[in-house]
């Protein structure tokens, strides 16, 4: 066994583990270990750099912050291949199914919507806040719905899809590192006066690792939308027209592809850290979205799941 290259097996190993067990919380994810470097380096960065040189102090930490994860990673795997093989097949599962997260997107966006069915919508919404960025205290009902649908389509490309196209590339140490270009981009990659300079090299980055798998992710939930018995049309038409309204170059196209399969219209203004931010809305609002459309959202992103799935088993020789 290559050190970090997943065969099938493992693959559909990780895929089991990680619809099964997701992210325990008795189990220390490496994304919040990674998280933990990036902070105290950052704090290093502010103190040892000028503010002038914080794009420098910005590149030199996501290099760190890569390389460090890279080979950590690899490092691990060696060490357990050498010690048995067997060891060494377990850990390259787990550390694979820790890159993905298909039950805990879904678990996290549940708990929202659990409560607000149980009318507690004060908890609905500081639930909600743990997987948002937005503000959510004056959130609706409608409100949370919508957020809940674009959390979800937009985290079936940075969660899910775009993991397995690196785990497919250049196995765990490479899906590892991806996870750790992403905790870079959703900790420092803002456009605030804070982050903007520090943050820049990362959020770049983030844009250029991501440009492939979003498109994937929009092409496959096109797909799937038809074997649901959504619009397919539609979400090709809006991808196509609205994936450009969001700021992120990336995050709008499966967005749009899900809001055209609904007919729902996502985006729009919002409220971050108390202040009012217009954004151009993504799809035309055929019907107000409602609890069905979460229902939906979900459908859509386990069956694009599972069809990514399928696509880099077929890619790794193994049709099952």
């Amino acid at each position: 066994m290559n050190d970090g290259i997943i065969t099938p097996v493992m693959f559909f190993s990780a895929c089991a583990l990680d619809l099964i067990v997701g992210d325990p919380r008795w189990f220390p994810h490496p994304v919040i270990i990674i998280g933990r470097g990036i902070n105290r380096m950052e704090r290093a960065i502010r103190v040892y750099f000028s503010p002038g040189c914080f794009k420098t102090g910005g590149i030199i930490l996501w290099v760190a912050v890569i390389l460090t994860t890279y080979f950590a990673t690899w490092g691990i795997l060696t060490a357990s291949c050498e010690i048995h093989w067997i060891l060494g097949c377990v850990v390259t599962v787990m550390l694979a199914s820790q890159t993905l997260a298909v039950r805990s997107l879904f678990q996290e966006s549940k708990i929202v919507i659990d409560r607000l069915n149980a009318g507690r919508l004060d908890d609905a919404r500081k639930a909600l806040s743990m997987i948002v960025g937005r503000d959510t205290e004056n959130l609706d009902k409608k409100g949370i719905l919508r957020a809940v649908v674009e959390t979800v389509s937009e985290n079936l490309s940075d969660g899910i899809v775009a993991p397995m196209f690196y785990l497919l590339l250049g196995g765990v140490p490479l899906a590892m590192t991806y996870k750790a270009v992403n905790t870079l981009d959703s900790m420092v990659g803002y456009k605030n006066d804070h982050y903007r300079d520090i943050g820049y090299f990362s959020a770049r980055m983030d844009d250029i690792l991501n440009w492939i798998p979003a498109r994937m992710t929009g092409f496959i939930v096109v797909i799937v939308s038809f074997f649901l018995g959504l619009n397919g049309k539609n979400a090709w038409r809006i991808m196509r027209r609205d994936s450009r309204n969001h700021p992120s170059p990336n995050s709008g196209v499966p967005e749009a592809a899900v809001a055209g399969a609904l007919g729902v219209q996502l985006a729009g203004p919002m409220s971050y850290f108390g202040r009012m931010m217009e954004k151009p809305a993504i799809g035309d609002g055929i019907k107000s979205i409602d609890d069905g459309d979460v229902k939906m959202a979900w459908a859509i992103m386990f069956s694009s799941s599972g069809l990514m799935f399928i696509f880099c088993m077929i890619m790794m020789g193994c049709v099952v």
